[in-house]
């Protein structure tokens, strides 16, 4: 997948203290504007996608999510937004998110599906091990380093 302008690591965390929640705004701020590229659309909001599995986390619908981010608003208020209408995760539940989704295609039911993509992209000498890893080397970003 290219590097696309405006669409942050699915590692940032400045939206709500969780990863991939500003990632997700961006995608759909990209959407509305027609500027999110066609690989992305496949994995736009899929239940079973990042997207799907921080809003089920969250106890929201993404197509809730995607109308409100629609009416515009800062990382803040939308997260505010979410956290309102759905869980505003404790410190606990934040972590348990963070480093769950942190660590997603390592040994895991997504591990097959990452290794698939590896193949597809042409990338499997690299050691990306985790969902997220891949999406930052695909996107022309380097990971952060492994803790």
């Amino acid at each position: 997948m290219p590097s696309v302008d405006g669409l942050r690591s699915p590692n940032d965390k400045t939206a709500g203290g969780l990863h991939h929640l500003g990632r997700m705004f961006d995608k759909i701020r990209l959407m509305a504007a027609g500027r999110l590229p066609e690989d992305f659309h496949r994995n736009y909001g899929l239940s079973v996608g990042l997207d799907g599995q921080l809003c089920g986390f969250l106890g929201v619908k993404f197509e809730d999510v995607e109308a409100r981010v629609k009416l515009g608003g800062t990382d803040e208020e939308l997260a505010e937004w979410v956290f309102a209408h759905g869980l505003r995760p404790n410190r606990t539940q934040a972590l348990v998110w963070n480093e769950y989704a942190r660590k997603l295609g390592w040994n895991d039911r997504v591990s097959a599906f990452l290794q698939k993509q590896k193949e597809a992209a042409g990338m499997m000498e690299h050691p990306a091990a985790t969902s997220f890893e891949l999406i930052d080397l695909s996107e022309g970003r380097l990971p952060p380093v492994r803790s």
